[in-house]
């Protein structure tokens, strides 16, 4: 049976009530919002969906705890909140996780205002979240730290999404199914300007090169650390740039002897606060702060990030014998702040805004400046009502517990199961990544074994999760499928044979072509290699043992 993705319908001369630029976790929130409300929404993304700045972040849903040490109280108690909506309306890619502040005693901040702000943050945040933690974690951070200094660790909760990419693909779903018109690899290459006003946007769809005009009453440019750019082609000038990019690079290592179950909340070797995150069976490492005003599409981290992040895991664990040549592999992105050129990076406001275009001789266009991953909801309602949308969902928040979250995916489990033809661990596994969807997912593998081979021999994923993202979720190329829909490449077991295994499996059931597998193929590795990096130095070494 082939699985084809839908046809993509021809745009030209359409018309749209709303048409948002920019397919992030931002954009896709805002295309969502007003589709829900009823208007007719484009949401254009010129690469694909999460593939910017929202699938190069650090990974976790919170409230910014350092954002209290700038008084940033509002911003905070509004990420708490929206902390909390995510864990009830989507337990399976948003959960507790337990952290541990770990300062020594050269340590600016001291233990009476710790203790303050954690007291705080607990009260902006409407109190505890469950997450698992037990005093075993704390003694195994204890027993890795540096002996020949004095800790103090202190405890707290906060929420973690291990793959954002699985949350902006369900908002997208989500959209779709309110009646949005979505478009990923359709670059905007100007936004129609006439009389002082955006009336539209000249598109180029990047598959088949073709181009189209598209009318609209609002334009929302949700583009990120893009949004400059995107002003600068359509001819519209601001007073000053918007956004101030400000690199973010990340080192992922494996999995250590003794390594504690919860998040190190700590500072680097300058003081500045850095994480260490248990994260899809290994550590996440980061994050750091450089200015960087160069193409957001082609940011990689430096080798002096790169230094500076082995640094501070040796400088806080020198137990744990982990070098760069242990780095599985590193990935940066550009986080569009808002523009400060006389403030540090890390005193910046994190808080968004709404640039209304008017001034700058284009009304009824909005660019989004700043956000995060915890916020993307409660920024799209607010664009959505700064264009005169009237937003639709709902406010209130039923808090659900850890155990009753637990129960939920249990019983998703339990269907998928008693419906038979996959193992119980594949099971899970469809159904952390896709929630309510992993129904139909398995339905689907039901009917062809084939769909229920795994997608390559190192995971329980299988190949109808990759077609289901195809027919039903956007994805039209590889790298759409295996780094963003169904994420099993970002594992630490990724190999060159295993996107192999994927590309003919997966093509094998799309019915693709020997020339068209070995083209997915090929691109599929070029992105990712773009993406995700070794340091130079054991790229050779480690590519040759993977075969």
């Amino acid at each position: 049976m082939n699985y084809a993705p839908p046809i993509r319908r021809p745009l030209e001369g359409e018309r749209f009530q709303v048409i948002v630029i920019g397919g992030g976790i931002n954009g896709v929130a805002i295309a969502r919002e007003c589709a829900r409300a009823g208007r007719r929404t484009l949401l254009v993304e010129q690469h694909d969906f999460a593939a910017g700045t929202t699938s190069r972040a650090t990974r976790i849903i919170h409230g910014g705890l350092r954002y209290l040490e700038h008084a940033e109280f509002g911003l905070v108690r509004e990420s708490l909140v929206e902390r909390r909506r995510l864990l009830h309306e989507r337990p399976h890619l948003v959960h507790p996780i337990h952290f541990l502040l770990a300062l020594d005693q050269n340590s600016g901040r001291s233990a009476l205002a710790i203790r303050t702000g954690l007291w705080l943050y607990r009260r902006l945040g409407g109190g505890r979240l469950q997450a698992k933690s037990s005093r075993a974690d704390q003694q195994k951070l204890e027993r890795l730290l540096d002996s020949g200094r004095r800790w103090s660790v202190f405890s707290y909760e906060d929420a973690q999404c291990e793959f954002p990419e699985r949350l902006v693909a369900e908002w997208l779903v989500e959209a779709m199914e309110a009646g949005a018109v979505a478009r990923n690899h359709t670059q905007v290459l100007a936004v129609d300007v006439r009389h002082r006003r955006a009336v539209g946007v000249l598109l180029k769809d990047q598959l088949n090169g073709k181009e189209e005009r598209v009318e609209a009453t609002w334009i929302v440019n949700a583009t990120g650390p893009w949004a400059d750019r995107i002003c600068q082609r359509s001819r519209i000038e601001t007073t000053h740039p918007m956004v101030g990019g400000v690199r973010g690079s990340h080192i992922v290592l494996p999995r250590f002897a003794g390594a504690p179950d919860a998040a190190v909340y700590t500072e680097a070797v300058d003081k500045r606060p850095i994480f260490v995150i248990p994260w899809n069976e290994q550590v996440l490492v980061g994050t750091t702060e450089v200015a960087d005003q160069g193409d957001p599409g082609k940011v990689q981290p430096g080798n002096e990030e790169i230094d500076y992040l082995v640094r501070s895991f040796g400088h806080l664990f020198p137990q744990v014998k982990l070098s760069a040549a242990d780095i599985h592999y590193t990935f940066a992105g550009v986080r569009p702040l808002p523009f400060a050129p006389k403030e540090k990076a890390s005193a910046v406001t994190r808080k968004h805004y709404l640039h209304d275009h008017a001034q700058d001789g284009a009304e009824h266009m909005v660019s989004v400046i700043g956000g995060k991953l915890t916020t993307a909801a409660e920024l799209a309602r607010q664009c959505a009502a700064k264009i005169g949308v009237s937003p639709r969902s709902s406010r209130t928040i039923a808090i659900a517990s850890a155990e009753s979250a637990t129960l939920l995916l249990d019983q998703w489990v339990i269907e998928l199961g008693n419906a038979g033809g996959i193992s119980e661990d594949t099971a899970r596994g469809i159904v952390e990544w896709h929630g309510k969807r992993a129904l139909d997912i398995s339905r689907m593998a039901q009917r062809n074994p084939d769909l229920r081979a795994p997608l390559c021999s190192h995971t329980e994923h299988i190949v109808a999760e990759a077609v289901d993202a195809f027919a039903g979720e956007c994805a039209a190329t590889l790298g759409d499928a295996l780094l963003r829909r169904v994420p099993v490449a970002l594992g630490a077991c990724w190999s060159p044979r295993c996107s192999r295994e994927a590309a003919t499996r997966i093509g094998a059931a799309m019915g693709w072509s020997d020339t068209q597998s070995t083209t997915q193929l090929e691109a599929f590795e070029v992105e990712r290699s773009a993406f995700l990096r070794k340091p130079a130095r054991v790229d050779s070494a480690v590519e040759a043992a993977a075969d």
